[in-house]
């Protein structure tokens, strides 16, 4: 037992330090469109990539299949009420007919800052991020071991975003560090601790309850995936840099889920 949370520890830490260290580098190192579609592109694939090829499978194992649907679906829909929320009840394409409506809405409202904005609802989606270490430490911890990596990579590029939200707005380095490290280290902490509540308050449920929340986790990751790091990485693109990045990303969980079974 005390080795399970040691393992929580290390790999929630790890990937909870990422998102500082992303922010960071976007603070010290203005990198390039290029670059940042790289970045979007591996997270996206590493996501997509532990959602499909070790989350659900285990979820549909332990609990079946009506669990395991019902579980994804709660948590896809779960993320789509936050995204609402946190984008004022309008989410819409860059060339979407109602663009126009939606912007006129936001303008009368007030949208917030967008670090605000960005850094908030990252450090939510956080909190459903540590449960899924958590809850699949409780499953087998090598899952767990995997979902940390492909969520330290999301990290990464989440902080790389906030950082460089935060320089467009304080060109200052030595300004704008304190409020870098303040929102990327809120993110880190929002996993780190979800993480280990997760984990202690869930080693001992059922199966049939471990699988679905283990799905519904899948279905919070996907949903982040495919709304926003497969666009930012898209639009970002050179070359299909973040569609070939997306493919190494997934091949390389395809390897360790491999290695895993």
């Amino acid at each position: 037992m005390p080795d399970q949370l040691l393992i929580v520890v290390i790999i929630s830490g790890v990937a909870a330090v990422a998102s500082v260290v992303g922010g960071l580098l976007a603070l010290w190192h203005r990198s390039s469109t290029l670059i940042s579609s790289l970045a979007f592109g591996v997270a996206s694939g590493a996501l997509i990539g532990t959602v499909t090829l070790e989350m659900l499978p285990t979820a549909l194992e332990s609990g079946g299949l009506a669990i395991a649907f019902i579980g994804f679906t709660a948590g896809m829909l779960s993320l789509f009420v936050l995204d609402l929320v946190v984008h004022g009840g309008f989410i819409m394409g860059e060339h979407a007919d109602q663009r126009r409506v939606v912007r006129r809405y936001h303008r009368r409202r007030g949208s917030g800052s967008p670090v605000l904005v960005l850094a908030g609802g990252t450090s939510v989606e956080e909190l459903v991020e540590g449960l899924v270490i958590g809850v699949g430490a409780a499953v087998e911890p090598s899952l767990a071991i995997v979902a940390a990596i492909a969520i330290g990579i999301d990290n990464l590029a989440e902080g790389m975003s906030v950082g460089e939200l935060i320089r467009g707005e304080m060109p200052d380095r030595a300004r704008a560090m304190p409020r870098v490290l303040a929102w990327t280290g809120t993110i880190g902490l929002a996993l780190f601790v979800s993480s280990i509540v997760g984990w202690f308050a869930l080693r001992g449920v059922p199966p049939t309850v471990l699988s679905a929340l283990l799905a519904a986790g899948a279905g919070a990751m996907l949903y982040l995936a495919l709304s926003s790091l497969v666009p930012e990485g898209e639009a970002r693109q050179y070359q299909g840099s973040a569609t070939l990045a997306s493919g190494v990303a997934f091949a390389l969980i395809f390897v360790l889920s491999a290695l895993r079974a």
